[in-house]
């Protein structure tokens, strides 16, 4: 059975999304793209053979789409998602489930009630990291405990550029949110307290956002996490995660497609953006998606829940940001 997929945003991710399950997702069909360029709408659709409109709640209303991804602006999340659930439409939304606390509340509030009811959540959310080959790798090390207990983690997260009009609100909810997913995912313990904290600023970032940033992460367990978010370094993204245990180190390596031997020197190059570094987990990921819509089976990615705890955590750096204190996360 192929699922014919609908896709809200034709921007950089949907893009992405709609060559993905056009040419490399088995058992899926992009039949639908909107977004708020029609000209963009139509481009991206005219490429996979599918509609376009400007209207997202008309893809997600048409007969001709069984399954919705949301890759469209933070701020639609929320709203695109509860319209789905409505609908009875299957959901795939890009993270984070949504900007706030109280967004994600209403979701998950909606998704659970239709949960409660048929037995089945509607609502899958894209913490593609999950479905990372080495951050899976790290995952399986850290919780075998080869190298005894975990006692500290050390991440990196470098992008080219930030958008024109981000903040240190923001930096967390759009970039961090990744960390924030992660970190409990890889050592099975949820975090329990945050700091922020920043030395320098670069004159490359806009006025609202301080870059770079140093984000501390303590979960249950007593492993104190550290984060580096610098949104314009400028040179390339990376992305890198150490875990230091009693007896040795795990990390990711830093994946290169060709070394270059010149000039008496040897080099590789970074990707502009984060898609090159993680083109494996989004298709793992879709297809997992489109795998278990076809065979009834419960959705393996991440839960409205996780999304919710996540923004949680993302609250609580925020309001700790200048403050120089650890700040507790707030689950309730």
């Amino acid at each position: 059975m192929t699922l014919n997929v609908g896709v809200i945003g034709a921007g950089i991710m949907g893009a992405d999304h709609i060559t993905n399950l056009a040419t490399a997702i088995s058992g899926a069909s992009v039949s639908y793209v909107a977004d708020i360029d029609g000209d963009r709408a139509s481009a991206a659709a005219a490429a996979a053979g599918a509609r376009a409109t400007t209207d997202a709640r008309k893809l997600i209303r048409s007969s001709r789409v069984d399954a919705v991804v949301i890759a469209s602006h933070d701020s639609t999340h929320a709203g695109l998602i509860l319209d789905c659930l409505e609908a009875g439409k299957p959901v795939l939304c890009e993270k984070p489930l949504a900007p706030t606390v109280a967004e994600c509340r209403e979701v998950v509030a909606a998704d659970e009630e239709i949960a409660a009811a048929t037995g089945r959540s509607l609502l899958s959310l894209g913490f593609m990291r999950r479905f990372d080959p080495g951050h899976r790798e790290l995952r399986r090390h850290a919780q075998s405990g080869d190298a005894g207990e975990t006692l500290m983690v050390h991440c990196i997260s470098r992008n080219s550029t930030s958008a024109p009009n981000a903040t240190t609100a923001s930096a967390v909810t759009n970039s961090a949110i990744h960390e924030l997913d992660t970190i409990p995912w890889l050592l099975g313990s949820p975090i329990t307290e945050v700091a922020w904290h920043a030395g320098k600023r670069t004159t490359a970032a806009p006025g609202g956002l301080h870059d770079p940033a140093f984000i501390l992460l303590r979960t249950a367990d007593g492993v104190l996490t550290t984060l580096e978010l610098f949104l314009n370094a400028q040179y390339g993204y990376t992305t890198q995660c150490e875990v230091v245990a009693e007896r040795g180190t795990a990390s990711l390596a830093e994946p290169a497609l060709l070394a270059v031997n010149a000039q008496r020197s040897r080099s590789t190059e970074y990707p502009e953006d984060w898609r090159p570094r993680f083109a494996d987990a989004y298709r793992i990921e879709l297809q997992a998606w489109i795998h278990s819509l076809q065979r009834g089976e419960p959705s393996p990615l991440a839960t409205a829940r996780d999304g919710l705890r996540a923004a949680q955590v993302a609250e609580a750096v925020i309001a700790a940001a200048g403050t120089g204190l650890f700040t507790a996360v707030d689950y309730t």
